[in-house]
């Protein structure tokens, strides 16, 4: 048994991912690190328009890298990801984590989930937009989020075997999503 340190969380947009993730690194006394990483990673890189590029979803900014730019991120954000995990008691949300960690036994490795109608009325209420233009949003989040994975880790962002626990939050709060990582961090995990 190890035990564990590290949470990494991967989510859809609206599956209350970042609010499950913020809330067991509250419930923990834990780091919560979200863009955080990434825009440290940029400075690193010297190149503070890729975290402008890699946070942008939805390409509002139109930022192009190029490739070099790119590889220096993701370097970056390896080696920082890295360094904040030997810190441990951290959640760590996005950015591919459940790949950059994933020989790490001391990390437990979250998806959260949610059907795509659930997070679009979510959004749409949230952000007081139509639920056409949630759902067009929900399309945007899941194609980028899958395409980044796919493309600079060469893996499936749906593949439950970068995970150790799946929540699909469907029908379960956010307290019980959090309680249920909290067990699994109190229990620690097989090596």
């Amino acid at each position: 048994m190890y035990p564990i340190r590290v949470v990494t969380i991967s989510r859809q947009i609206g599956s209350m991912g970042f609010a499950i993730g913020k809330l067991v690194a509250q419930n923990k006394g834990w780091q919560f690190v979200c863009r955080e990483a990434i825009n440290q990673a940029a400075i690193r890189a010297g190149t503070p328009q890729a975290a402008l590029a890699m946070i942008d979803e939805f390409n509002l900014f139109g930022f192009k890298l190029t490739p070099d730019e790119h590889q220096a991120y993701i370097q970056s954000i390896a080696k920082v990801m890295s360094e904040l995990a030997e810190q441990g008691s951290i959640v760590i949300l996005g950015r591919a984590g459940q790949v950059i960690l994933a020989d790490r036994p001391d990390t437990l490795h979250v998806r959260i989930a949610a059907p795509a109608e659930i997070r679009a009325h979510r959004l749409a209420e949230r952000h007081k937009i139509s639920l056409q233009a949630a759902k067009a949003q929900i399309a945007a989040s899941d194609k980028y989020r899958s395409t980044y994975l796919k493309r600079f880790y060469n893996v499936d962002w749906k593949d439950p075997n970068l995970y150790d626990l799946i929540i699909n939050t469907a029908r379960i709060t956010q307290t019980e999503a959090a309680d249920l990582i909290q067990i699994l961090i109190d229990r620690g995990k097989n090596g």
